[in-house]
């Protein structure tokens, strides 16, 4: 058979049947069941805002070094006879401690000296009064004499005007007169002249006398003592060496206080010091003026010093501020003083704060009451909660504060309020919500807040 009229006669037929089975099928079948259109909700992690108080804190790091380091400077040259065998580069030393003392022979010879040229100033004095005695009494009898001599030549040249006596006669009573009168303006000199010398050795009776107390000063000078307890830092003077006057002998650090100037940044602590003030505004980087301010605030500071798995701490307050700023970091120097720094030392447990640590220093500031999220919740000054129908809302938030991985909001939205810290893939406002309360990262912030 030919295949076209195979086709025709046997396989048309066939589709033919075929098409009319499925036809009745489909005419005489239930129609399909149909799902109903269902809104599917997005997972989310939330959080319950709830206002709490976290203290504003900042970092930062920093050497230790002493409050107080005193230098053993000679303040007169001389050969040393005597070094404290205490005075060893590591040793500590008592307040009143005498470090060095240098031979005070020339300083005895010179005290001695002064006292000599002042008693033979005062001699000098007594002579001079026992001078003028003298010569007030010697001008007494001169001034008679002379008289006499006046009272001569006045009876000379009577008798020469009635012709009884020479020229000759009358020229040698002149002479006479003239020469007492020479006695008497000499020794109204030498009187005058006695008021002056006696200033002038009174006043080098005071020159000696000033000789005498450098003198003595110079001898105190030789022996140098420590004006309070200190650690030996270095040492450069031995017993016989001949010592210069303004020779640094040796180098001790204080134990009572030390200091940590902790490299902070500015922006940090321009917050710190917003979240304290009343008007935040008025806030100056100057660094003299963020030093009475930061003395006025009443800040909390704490240093810290990492052993291992252990971490030794120190009370301290912030005494003021480093005169730069870092140009490398950006940071500005915060200095704390340590007033304890050798106190409740315990060997092996806890170390004394000693120059040369690498400490850390953190900053506390007043608690501030607020609504505290993570920081990660924040999208460009909003935030996302699930409403009471467990759907998503944008709300606008003020940023108030930054601290670390927090952050403190304000604005429509209070306690209570479930804030979204989890993206979820779509943001639409309104989208259903599957919500699951993040409890560990609420004990997180509430762990914040009682955080000191």
């Amino acid at each position: 058979m030919r295949p076209g009229l195979k086709l025709l006669l046997i396989t048309m037929p066939i589709i033919a049947v075929g098409v009319g089975i499925l036809a009745f099928v489909i005419a005489t079948g239930a129609p399909p069941e149909r799902a109903p259109l269902a809104e599917r909700a997005t997972p989310v992690r939330v959080i319950t805002a709830r206002t709490q108080s976290v203290a504003p804190r900042i970092s930062g790091y920093g050497l230790v070094r002493p409050a107080r380091t005193y230098e053993a400077i000679a303040q007169v040259g001389g050969t040393v006879e005597y070094v404290n065998p205490g005075l060893q580069k590591g040793a500590i030393l008592p307040d009143g401690a005498v470090l060095l003392r240098i031979s005070p022979a020339d300083f005895a010879l010179a005290i001695a000296q002064a006292d000599a040229n002042i008693r033979a100033a005062e001699a000098r004095l007594s002579e001079i009064a026992v001078s003028e005695t003298n010569q007030i009494a010697a001008l007494d009898i001169e001034k008679e004499a002379l008289a006499l001599r006046a009272a001569e030549l006045l009876r000379t040249e009577t008798l020469f005007e009635k012709g009884t006596i020479s020229q000759a006669s009358v020229d040698t009573a002149r002479t006479a007169h003239l020469a007492q009168r020479q006695k008497v303006q000499s020794l109204e000199s030498a009187l005058a002249l006695l008021p002056t010398q006696r200033t002038v050795q009174t006043e080098q009776i005071a020159v000696y006398r000033a000789s005498l107390e450098t003198a003595k000063l110079n001898l105190a000078r030789t022996e140098l003592t420590l004006p309070f307890a200190a650690r030996v830092a270095s040492v450069s003077v031995e017993t016989g060496q001949f010592l210069r006057s303004g020779t640094t002998a040796a180098v001790l650090d204080g134990i009572q206080a030390g200091e940590v100037e902790a490299q902070v940044p500015i922006a940090s602590l321009r917050t710190l010091l917003r979240s304290a003030l009343s008007n935040p505004d008025a806030i100056s980087l100057d660094p003299a003026a963020m030093t009475d301010v930061l003395r006025r605030l009443g800040l909390t500071a704490t240093v810290h010093l990492r052993l291992e798995d252990d971490t030794v701490s120190w009370p301290a307050k912030v005494d003021r501020i480093s005169d730069s700023i870092d140009q490398r970091s950006g940071t500005l120097g915060v200095i704390v003083r340590v007033d304890a720094a050798y106190s409740g030392v315990a060997p092996g447990e806890r170390p004394p704060l000693t120059k040369g640590m690498f400490v850390e220093v953190s900053l506390q500031g007043q608690p501030q009451s607020g609504i505290w999220v993570p920081r990660s919740a924040l999208r460009d000054d909003r935030v996302l909660v699930a409403d009471t129908e467990d759907r998503l809302r944008s709300v606008e938030v003020t940023n108030r504060m930054v601290q670390d991985g927090i952050a403190m909001i304000s604005g429509d939205i209070s306690p209570g309020a479930r804030i979204l810290v989890s993206q979820p893939g779509n943001v639409v406002d309104g989208m259903l919500l599957t919500v699951t309360e993040d409890t560990a990262l609420m004990d997180w912030l509430a762990a914040e807040g009682r955080a000191e």
